[in-house]
C-alpha cells in the first residue's frame, strides 16, 4: 500500500534534484572544460605547468592542508569545550564561532592583516622573533585557518552532543585512563565527523580569495594562491588561461575530496560492521 507522504514521490524529487544540480553545478563546471578546450594541448600544458602556476598550486594545496589539519585538532578541542562545559561567556563564544561565516571575506582579510602586520597587536611580538606573520605564506595559512575553523566546530558539535556518556563511564569503570578512553571510545565515535569537518575546511580553503588578498601581498612565486592567479589572468583578459588553471584546480580538489570521502565511508562501514 502506498503511504501518504508530505513530500512528493521519488520520481518528482529525483527529477528536481538532477535539474537543480545540473543548472547550478554541473553546467557551470562543464563550461570550464569547454572553454579550456579552445586551447590545444601544448598551450594548455604550458599554462597549467608554468613555474608561476606550479608555485600557486603548492601554496594553495599545502596551506589548505595545513589549515585543515590545524582546524581539525583545535576545532575538536573548542567544540568539546563548548558542548561539555558551561562557563561564563560560553554563549558569546559559541555565537562568535559563526563570525567568519557572517562577515565579508574582505573584512576578514583587513582585520587579519592589521592584527598580524609588523605593527599589529600580535605581529609586533612575532616579527622580533623572526616570524613574518603577514605578507607571507604563514599569513596565507592563518587566513585559511580563520575562515575554515567554523566548519569543523559546527560539524563536531552535534556529534559530541549525541555521544553517549555511558560509554565513557563504562571505560572509566573498567580502569581506562582519560587518554585510553579518548583513544578507544571517544575518538573512533567522532572520527567520521572530524573527517567531514576536515574535508569542508579543506575545500573552503582551496577556493578562498577575499581574506587572502590583504594578508598575502600576492607576490608571484611566493605568496600568490591559485584564486589570485586566476583573477590576474582575467584582469589580463586571458580567459582561456584562467579557465585552464581553474580546471586543473577543480580536478585536483575533486580527487582529494573523493579520497577523503572514500576513507570516511570505509571507516563508517567498518564501524557498522563492528556494531
Amino acid at each position: 500500500m502506498k503511504k501518504n507522504n508530505i513530500l512528493p514521490g521519488f520520481g518528482v524529487t529525483l527529477g528536481f534534484t538532477l535539474v537543480y544540480l545540473a543548472l547550478l553545478v554541473l553546467i557551470p563546471l562543464s563550461a570550464l572544460a569547454i572553454k579550456s578546450a579552445e586551447l590545444n594541448f601544448s598551450d594548455f600544458w604550458e599554462i597549467v605547468s608554468s613555474p608561476r602556476a606550479a608555485a600557486a598550486y603548492r601554496l594553495t594545496f599545502g596551506a589548505s592542508l595545513i589549515a585543515a589539519i590545524v582546524n581539525a585538532i583545535f576545532g575538536l578541542i573548542v567544540a568539546w569545550t563548548l558542548v561539555r562545559y558551561r562557563f561564563w561567556g560560553s554563549t558569546f563564544f559559541d555565537a562568535a564561532i559563526d563570525l567568519p561565516f557572517a562577515i565579508p571575506t574582505a573584512v576578514s582579510g583587513i582585520a587579519l592583516a592589521t592584527v598580524y602586520s609588523q605593527n599589529g597587536v600580535i605581529g609586533q611580538f612575532l616579527y622580533p622573533l623572526g616570524i613574518q606573520s603577514a605578507y607571507s605564506q604563514l599569513g596565507v595559512t592563518i587566513a585559511l585557518v580563520f575562515i575554515g575553523l567554523p566548519f569543523v566546530i559546527r560539524t563536531l558539535q552535534p556529534a559530541i552532543e549525541e555521544l553517549e556518556r555511558e560509554s565513557e563511564e563504562a571505560a572509566a569503570s573498567l580502569g581506562a585512563g582519560r587518554l585510553a578512553a579518548f583513544r578507544k571510545v571517544i575518538f573512533p565515535a567522532l572520527l567520521p565527523a572530524i573527517l567531514t569537518g576536515f574535508s569542508l575546511s579543506f575545500a573552503r580553503a582551496i577556493g578562498e580569495y577575499g581574506s587572502i588578498v590583504f594578508i598575502s601581498a600576492n607576490i608571484p612565486m611566493r605568496t600568490e594562491v591559485v584564486s589570485n592567479l586566476i583573477v590576474m589572468k582575467l584582469d589580463e583578459y586571458d580567459t582561456a588561461g584562467a579557465t585552464a588553471i581553474a580546471l586543473v584546480t577543480l580536478l585536483a580538489s575533486f580527487a582529494i575530496l573523493l579520497f577523503v570521502n572514500a576513507v570516511q565511508w570505509r571507516f563508517g562501514a567498518r564501524q557498522r560492521g563492528i556494531a
